[in-house]
């Protein structure tokens, strides 16, 4: 059993013998809560707004550590005519050219492909931390974490924004449509700002963790479930209903876990995909 499972389990527990269904003691289900998301620091510095080290930390570590590792062993003997893991990790890189890079920024996003690939790798690996087992915890389930890759992708776009067309020229493109009389760029010139300056971060940022941490407490909930509905103990029939119950939760939790890892790639691959068409934007300076 995880120790996500565990913990479930344990909240379930709470002032009851036997958490599971066909008791006597009354032991209801507990369905998990978003405690899960707020593991418990390990080492506390006590400044505000922090957390300190906790298992968020742990996994972001593990998942550079994943990446940095990736490429290593996949390129440190780069060969004119490739091995298998240099084939896997060129294989990567013109996918995401060709289908991320290329179709938002043109030929000049193959200048900013490093950055893409690794960002692209980096989420991936911090959404599959959420599946495998001993981890079980995505880290951009978290939206500190998200939030400040988003940050990151938006401060660049205004950077080269800014480059491209200078700092009047990047925001008059943002904020005032092209052919807009002049009558009306009082109300669209807010509507704009919001729209490009606050939704654009924002929505990057809660998309992708959003999208975790609620896939995250969906398995969690199936995970809980089929501990609390396995009860041979109860005896007869009831037995048996309650294993034919707990293997349907089973047959649901592996379900969702590869709808899961499939969401996991689809967030990573949107996040970049969205992140090439802003600086595009930047590049070629329109609204």
């Amino acid at each position: 059993m995880s120790a996500d499972v565990r913990t479930v389990v344990a909240a379930a527990a709470d002032g009851c013998e036997d958490p599971h269904i066909f008791n006597d003691f009354g032991c209801g289900f507990e369905a998990p809560t978003t405690s899960l998301f707020f593991p418990t620091p390990w080492l506390d510095f006590g400044l505000p707004a922090t957390s300190g080290i906790t298992k968020y930390t742990a996994l972001l570590v593990v998942s550079v550590l994943i990446v940095i590792g990736f490429w290593f062993f996949t390129t440190r003997r780069a060969k004119v005519v490739p091995g298998r893991g240099q084939s896997v990790a060129e294989m990567l890189v013109v996918f995401i050219r060709d289908q991320m890079v290329r179709p938002g920024m043109g030929k000049r996003g193959d200048a900013y492909l490093p950055l893409m690939v690794t960002l692209f790798l980096f989420i991936l690996t911090m959404n599959v931390m959420g599946i495998i087992p001993g981890a079980q915890l995505p880290v951009t389930s978290n939206l500190a974490f998200p939030a400040v890759l988003a940050l990151s992708i938006y401060l660049l776009w205004n950077i080269i924004g800014i480059r491209e067309h200078g700092f009047a020229g990047h925001f008059k493109g943002k904020l005032v449509p092209g052919g807009a009389p002049a009558w009306i760029l009082p109300v669209l010139v807010p509507i704009e700002f919001i729209s490009n300056f606050v939704f654009r971060p924002v929505t990057h940022a809660v998309r992708l963790f959003a999208t975790m941490f609620a896939g995250h407490m969906l398995l969690a909930v199936f995970a809980a479930a089929g501990f609390y509905l396995f009860n041979p103990d109860a005896g007869g029939i009831l037995g048996v209903i309650s294993v034919g119950y707990s293997g349907m939760a089973l047959v649901g939790f592996l379900v969702f876990t590869a709808f899961e890892l499939f969401i996991m790639g689809l967030q990573a691959y949107v996040f970049v995909l969205l992140a090439s068409f802003y600086i595009g934007e930047a590049i070629e300076g329109a609204h």
